[in-house]
């Protein structure tokens, strides 16, 4: 499979005072770009009742992005288990890593907090 790639600019008030991005931006740049993966996929979970909501994350930091340089973060799911999925972010700016960022997912039915395992259809499409 070939991930999937979302790119962000980097503004002045992401920077902290050593001029790199404050290291909680980068879990809203994930955010972010799982987001628009789903709406690139055609994933809409209010349309199949199902949503997810984050377990775990997991940032390693190959390098600092500062600001106006553009992070091109690639989105990809690497597990699938029965109600949980783990989903990988590999950041990088002109082709020179910057971080990853492994996030463990738990599938909810759509409003709740009960799990819920993700319809099969939701898996192919992001699987592809």
């Amino acid at each position: 499979m070939i991930p999937w790639t979302h790119s962000i600019r980097v503004r002045y008030g992401e920077c902290d005072m050593q001029r790199v991005v404050f290291n909680a931006n980068y879990l809203a740049y994930c955010d972010d770009a799982v987001e628009q993966w789903l709406a690139a996929k055609g994933v809409r979970v209010n349309d199949v009742g199902w949503d997810f909501m984050l377990k775990k994350s997991t940032i390693e930091w190959q390098g600092a992005a500062t600001v106006h340089e553009t992070i091109d973060i690639s989105v990809e799911v690497t597990r699938w288990g029965t109600t949980s999925f783990d989903v990988l972010f590999t950041g990088a700016v002109e082709g020179r890593p910057v971080f990853t960022n492994t996030i463990t997912y738990v599938g909810v039915k759509l409003g709740t907090k009960e799990t819920m395992a993700p319809p099969e259809d939701v898996k192919r499409t992001l699987s592809a």
